[in-house]
């Protein structure tokens, strides 16, 4: 129970990734505050996550509205007194290239990644106390460690991500907050299958020829369970982890290793 009494809002917490870290936050005594615009979906994953509602809230917040952020900060407030951990999760991908006429999925991806996680960090660090174990968890990806053709938006959002992380940690580090990153590579989600639907849209080849292309390109070959970012995720949550600040840990099967 590392994360016993400790409360937890965790953006994009209804589905894949953010659910997993929500789940594992939970069985590690924290309340758990899953937040996204998608309020019946949140609803139901909360009931599912905790069906006592004593650990589990859902809390309808779009991060890019910063009205709908503070109302969803002062409604978790008012309700549990306080934000001991911040998970920034919530993003969206998609393709987005130079000879794109449409540059409205490059600024909703850019405005979602990268200024949502900005603006609910300025949110939330203004209600955190100084010096109780404050920390704050960003989701980037190894797309934010090596580019990719065709994901311009996505690859400089979570690229970002990283510096966005340094420079908070830096800000915060006198009151006492960590703020570190995780970059995941491949994670069974929802999204990923998104991703490789796309790519082999891209190359022209079955999706089940792209997913075992892509599991080769890994030193592990094989994709990430959601649970297991939600370990490392609970790990960089805890009082272990006191000591580790500005931070971007990989978790990609090797894919990386910078």
């Amino acid at each position: 129970m590392r994360l016993r009494d400790r409360t937890t809002l965790v953006t994009g917490g209804g589905t894949g990734i953010g659910r997993a870290i929500a789940a594992a936050f939970v069985a590690e005594g924290a309340r758990v505050a899953i937040a996204s615009r998608d309020a019946a979906r949140l609803e139901r994953s909360a009931r599912e996550l905790d069906p006592s509602g004593k650990q589990v809230r859902a809390l309808t917040m779009d991060v890019t509205d910063r009205a709908s952020i503070a109302r969803g900060v002062e409604a978790l407030v008012a309700s549990w007194g306080t934000i001991d951990i911040l998970v920034n999760n919530a993003g969206i991908s998609g393709i987005t290239t130079l000879s794109d006429a449409d540059e409205s999925l490059w600024h909703q991806i850019i405005a979602t990644n990268l200024t949502g996680m900005y603006l609910v960090s300025k949110a939330v660090a203004a209600r955190m106390k100084d010096h109780a174990h404050g920390r704050v968890i960003n989701l980037s990806s190894v797309l934010g460690r090596f580019g990719v053709p065709g994901y311009a938006a996505y690859c400089a959002s979570k690229h970002g991500v990283i510096g966005l992380t340094r420079s908070l940690a830096l800000e915060l580090a006198p009151r006492g907050i960590t703020v570190n990153a995780l970059c995941p590579g491949w994670v069974e989600t929802a999204m990923a299958e998104q991703g490789i639907a796309n790519g082999a849209r891209a190359m022209g080849i079955s999706e089940a020829e792209f997913r075992k292309q892509a599991e080769a390109a890994v030193p592990l070959k094989r994709f990430i369970e959601p649970a297991e970012v939600g370990a490392l995720a609970v790990y960089v949550a805890s009082d272990e982890a006191a000591g580790m600040t500005g931070q971007a840990l990989n978790l990609c099967g090797g894919a990386t290793m910078d």
